[in-house]
């Protein structure tokens, strides 16, 4: 028996998914919640939780930022983001923050009943959309993700990093002020998940940039 558990603040999303899997063969979701503080303060810390489909735009801790008090309380629980958002900067965030797999709210009740499936046997199961974002960032055969995400004035810093220029030089070719070049690098930082010069140098040098 595959005990599933669901945050979600919609209450009509929430009880149609939870009612529909709870119907299902070898599956219980007993446990709906509206928020991640809801979850922790109303689920007992010994209860078997093997599957969580979890929303990321919530009222109070989001979803992503749940992830880790989640984990800590039941190390051994498979999180499945289900949510609207389709931005390579929340995929991302959810998996590096422990997220077993990632689906589009427009789903279909079979589907993600079968993802629930899939993960609970050690798959990462993901809305084709998100599958192909998640390659594009790992296969430079396929268009970059990280070409999309940098500006131009972004991709003219990090230019200006490789030729070897202090931030004052970059500021003064570009007519800006130095807090705004270390406003544009924070950013460049953020948005290719390094954190220093050197990294996006090598980046730049690999063609990820």
């Amino acid at each position: 028996m595959i005990s599933i558990a669901i945050i979600e603040d919609i209450a009509d999303t929430r009880n149609g998914i939870a009612e529909f899997l709870d119907n299902q063969k070898d599956m219980l979701c007993k446990i709906k919640s509206e928020s991640v503080e809801r979850f922790l303060n109303d689920t007992p810390a010994d209860e078997i939780v093997d599957v969580l489909l979890l929303d990321i735009g919530l009222p109070g801790i989001s979803g992503i930022s749940g992830i880790k008090p989640i984990k800590e309380r039941y190390p051994s629980v498979n999180i499945i983001m289900l949510t609207v958002y389709e931005d390579p900067d929340k995929i991302f965030e959810a998996i590096c923050s422990g997220a077993a797999g990632y689906l589009v709210k427009n789903t279909g009740l079979i589907k993600i009943k079968e993802a629930v499936e899939d993960v609970y046997c050690g798959g990462a199961p993901m809305s084709p959309k998100i599958a192909r974002k998640v390659l594009e960032f790992f296969n430079p055969s396929l268009p970059s993700l990280l070409k999309q995400k940098l500006t131009s004035k972004e991709k003219e810093i990090v230019a200006g990093l490789v030729d070897g220029l202090s931030y004052k030089m970059i500021a003064s070719a570009n007519s800006i002020s130095i807090e705004t070049v270390r406003f544009h690098i924070k950013n460049i930082y953020k948005k290719l998940h390094v954190n220093c010069k050197a990294e996006v140098i090598t980046k730049s040098l690999r063609g990820e940039i």
